[in-house]
C-alpha cells in the first residue's frame, strides 16, 4: 500500500461552549446575596495549518475525524469554566480544501498557512452578567453554544521546484533515483509509478562549503498520455502535481521501443499541458531526450542523458539547477511570503420560508441571541426580545412578508408571531403585558413584530 495519499477527508468538530451558571451568594449575615454565576468556558476550535514537515494526507486515511475538546461550565462565586482546547492539524504545504459541494474553501500554499475549519462554541453568560437596575435578582443564564461540525475534502497540490514530465515508462523515475535519494518503483512495463515521489537533488559546491550548494526538489510525475487533460488515464490527479513546479523538464523516449517518435512526444505533451493550464506553457523548461545508451531516434537541438550510463546527467541537473535559482530569485523580488489566516465569513441572519405559515431564522448571531436554558422565563424571554430587535429581525420579519400568527422557529426557539391594530413592536410591555404573560413559553406566544411606520 503506498505511503503517498493526495487526497482525503476530513471531519472537523469544534468543542461546544459551557452552560452559565445560575447562583446567588450565600453567605452568614447576608440575607439576599446578589447574583453570581460564572460563563461557561469557551469550546475549542479546528485549526488546519501547513506545516513542510507534512509530505501528503496519509494520516486522514483512516482516521479523518478531528475532535476539540468542549468549555466547561460556569460554577457559583463567578467562577467562569475553563476554555476548551484548540486541535492543530498539520498538512502539507499546498493542500486545498474543498467543501463537500465542492467549492474551494482554502488554498494553503505556503508554510505557517492556517484555515479555521471548525469554530468552538462561545460559553453561556452566568446570571451575574444579567444584572441590572432593573432586573436585581436574575434567574437564568446563557446555554452554551454548539461548536461547528463539518465534512471536507481534502486535495493536495505538490510544491516541488522541478517536476518531471513525460509518457508512461519513459525513465523518470529511473532518473530521480539516479541525482536524489528517492527511491521510487522501477520497472520495465507502463505506469509503474501510480503516486508522485519527491527527491532533493544537490548540485555541487562552487567554494567547497557545503552551504554554497544548490538544492532543489524534483518530482517524479506518474505518466502522461494523450488525453490527459481531459482525464484520461487518471490524468488530472497527476496534472495537478505540475500546476505548481518552478520548471518542467519533459523527458522524451529516443528508444526504439517508444510509441511515438519524440517529436510527436512532445507536442502532444506540451497540448496536454496547454489544454491543463495555459500558464504551464510559460513555465521555464528543459526538454530532455532519454535513453540515450539505446537512441534509436534524434531530435535536433536536444539534451540527450542516460540514466544508466550517466551521460549527460550532470550537464542537466546543471542547467536545472540554474533556472531554479533563477525562478526563486524572480519570486523573491516580487513579493515575501506571509502567513494567511483564512476564516470563513461571517454567516449573515436570513429569513426564509420553510412550509405555509411557518419560517426559519437562519444565523449564528440570531441562534446565539436565544440560547438560554430556560426559555419559559419571563426575563429571559424579555433579554431574547431585546437582543432580535437589535439584531433587525423583526424587520426581517416584516420584509419577508410574515403575517399574524405564523410560526417563526429560530434555533430551539418557536413562537407565534404578533401583531394588532394598536401595532406590533418587540417591547412586551407595550402590549397586554399581564394577559399575555400566560401565554410566553418556549412553543407559545411572543411580541416579534415591526412598527407600521418603519423602513
Amino acid at each position: 500500500m503506498s505511503s503517498f495519499v493526495d487526497s482525503a477527508q476530513l471531519h472537523a468538530k469544534a468543542g461546544d461552549g459551557g452552560a452559565g451558571c445560575v447562583s446567588f451568594r450565600r453567605e452568614a449575615h447576608v440575607s439576599k446575596g446578589g447574583p453570581d454565576g460564572g460563563d461557561g468556558g469557551r469550546g475549542g476550535s479546528v485549526w488546519v495549518i501547513a506545516d513542510h514537515n507534512q509530505a501528503s494526507l496519509l494520516g486522514f486515511r483512516d482516521h479523518p475525524f478531528r475532535r476539540a475538546t468542549d468549555g466547561q461550565n460556569g460554577t457559583s462565586k463567578r467562577q467562569h469554566g475553563s476554555s476548551g482546547k484548540d486541535v492543530v492539524v498539520t498538512v502539507p504545504i499546498g493542500t486545498m480544501i474543498y467543501s463537500q459541494d465542492g467549492e474551494l474553501l482554502a488554498d494553503l500554499a505556503g508554510p505557517g498557512d492556517k484555515w479555521l475549519a471548525a469554530e468552538g462554541g462561545l460559553g453561556g453568560a452566568g446570571n451575574n452578567r444579567f444584572l441590572s437596575n432593573n432586573r436585581r435578582a436574575p434567574a437564568f443564564a446563557e446555554q452554551g453554544e454548539f461548536g461547528q461540525e463539518a465534512w471536507y475534502n481534502l486535495e493536495l497540490k505538490l510544491n516541488a521546484d522541478v517536476a518531471l514530465i513525460g509518457f508512461p515508462n519513459v525513465g523518470k523515475s529511473t532518473l530521480s533515483s539516479r541525482v536524489s535519494a528517492a527511491r521510487p518503483k522501477i520497472a520495465d512495463y507502463p505506469f509503474t509509478t501510480l503516486v508522485p515521489n519527491l527527491g532533493v537533488v544537490r548540485v555541487g559546491t562552487r567554494s567547497g562549503r557545503p552551504d554554497d550548494a544548490t538544492e532543489f526538489v524534483m518530482a517524479d510525475i506518474p505518466g502522461l498520455i494523450e488525453g490527459a487533460a481531459e482525464g484520461r488515464g487518471l490524468g488530472h490527479d497527476f496534472l495537478r502535481h505540475v500546476e505548481r513546479a518552478r520548471v518542467l523538464c519533459v523527458l522524451l523516449d529516443l528508444s526504439e521501443l517508444a510509441p511515438l517518435g519524440p517529436q510527436e512526444q512532445l507536442d502532444i505533451l506540451l497540448r496536454e499541458l496547454g489544454d491543463y493550464m495555459g500558464d504551464l506553457l510559460e513555465r521555464p523548461r528543459v526538454v530532455v531526450g532519454s535513453k540515450g545508451d539505446v537512441a534509436y531516434n534524434e531530435i535536433d537541438d536536444t539534451l540527450t542523458i542516460s540514466s544508466v550510463t550517466g551521460e549527460g546527467i550532470d550537464k542537466l541537473v546543471s542547467e536545472l539547477a540554474g533556472l531554479v535559482v533563477q525562478v526563486r530569485h524572480e519570486e523573491a523580488q516580487a513579493s515575501e511570503h506571509e502567513i494567511v489566516i483564512h476564516k470563513p465569513v461571517s454567516e449573515e441572519i436570513k429569513v426564509e420560508k420553510i412550509a405555509d405559515n411557518s419560517w426559519v431564522i437562519i444565523g449564528r448571531a440570531a441562534a446565539r441571541a436565544v440560547r438560554f436554558q430556560d426559555l419559559t422565563n419571563d426575563e429571559a424571554l424579555a433579554e431574547i426580545v431585546r437582543r432580535l430587535k437589535d439584531l433587525g429581525v423583526d424587520r426581517m420579519l416584516t420584509r419577508a412578508g410574515v403575517r399574524e400568527g405564523d410560526i417563526v422557529n429560530i434555533g430551539q426557539l418557536s413562537f407565534e408571531w404578533w401583531r394588532d391594530a394598536g401595532g406590533a413592536g418587540l417591547d412586551r410591555g407595550e402590549h397586554h403585558r399581564t394577559t399575555r404573560r400566560e401565554r410566553l413559553a418556549r412553543h407559545g406566544r411572543l411580541d416579534l413584530g415591526d412598527s407600521d411606520d418603519d423602513e
